[in-house]
């Protein structure tokens, strides 16, 4: 797979975000996003299962700042495998306003675990969407999950809704807190208050190991309307799922842009009206330090929260 020729159809991120109309409190951090390459200088992993554009992070910085986040947490590309050096070297380029989450292999040692952590890592993640990854057997990510867990990091998984059944049993096995990317792709066609979405908000009670990112509204939504032409009240599907969670469970929620947007296929969001969406779904100043601030500084920066 080239190097330079992106995959046929890709998006490129939004040129020209707005300026958000909502206010976000000091201190806002921006708890999911990624950096791809530049591949000049960090190539992407040869078993890749699709090739971006370049989005450094001069770029992602000038987007955070732009937006009004004071804090990013760079989550590894899936692109980039298991080679963390364009992540490791935004979050060393961050003056410390950057945490990292990495993806690690078995064959990690413990010097390179504890640079990755000097770094700013905190976290590993384990994505179990097959278009996206050849997903690792579990009893390895087992085995990784134990080794982290003492360096106080934690795990984020990626997987789609109908999976979660078949996972659960794993995930409640780990040994570190867990945080669920994108509220676990629900199919918000289905009524948040249905058999699926509560499944997950059970286990979420079961558990308060569990956190969830009510993020990627722009990837779960079916009828929109999109984040884009000035629309502040964008992905009104999505809403009642993610506002149940921030609801319920206000101290185990983050928020992040996505930026740069991997593999959408409909439509490429505004970054700035992305931001307006979280007053739809935190709709109070309480609500919205606990989701932006002091929820991901006590994951992130416990020792600044």
């Amino acid at each position: 797979m080239s190097l330079s020729v992106k995959t046929p159809g890709w998006l490129d991120w939004h040129p020209w975000p707005a300026k958000p109309v909502l206010q976000l409190p000091d201190g806002a951090v921006d708890a999911h996003c990624h950096v791809f390459g530049p591949a000049a200088e960090f190539p992407f992993a040869a078993e890749r299962k699709y090739t971006p554009c370049d989005a450094s992070k001069q770029q992602l910085f000038a987007l955070r700042d732009h937006l009004g986040f004071s804090r990013n947490v760079i989550v590894q590309a899936t692109c980039h495998g298991a080679d963390n050096r364009a992540m490791v070297d935004a979050c060393k380029a961050s003056g410390g306003k950057a945490r990292g989450v990495a993806t690690v292999r078995r064959s990690i040692t413990d010097q390179e675990l504890q640079e990755l952590h000097l770094a700013g890592v905190r976290g590993v993640r384990f994505n179990f969407v097959k278009r996206l990854v050849d997903v690792t057997p579990q009893d390895e990510l087992q085995e990784i999950a134990e080794r982290i867990a003492a360096w106080g990091w934690h795990v984020v998984v990626y997987f789609e809704a109908q999976d979660l059944p078949a996972l659960w049993p794993f995930l409640r096995r780990l040994p570190t807190p867990v945080v669920v990317d994108h509220m676990g792709r629900p199919d918000v066609g289905q009524p948040a208050d249905g058999p699926e979405f509560s499944m997950f908000l059970q286990r979420m009670q079961e558990s308060d190991k569990l956190w969830c990112k009510v993020s990627c509204p722009e990837r779960l939504s079916l009828t929109g309307p999109q984040a884009l032409r000035g629309e502040r009240r964008a992905y009104q599907d999505v809403v009642p799922f993610a506002r149940r969670v921030v609801e319920a469970f206000p101290s185990r929620v983050l928020w992040g842009t996505d930026w740069p947007h991997p593999n959408l296929k409909g439509h490429m969001p505004d970054d700035g009206l992305l931001v307006d969406f979280i007053a739809q779904i935190a709709p109070t100043p309480e609500l919205r330090h606990q989701l932006l601030v002091d929820n991901p500084m006590r994951l992130y920066w416990p020792e600044e929260a």
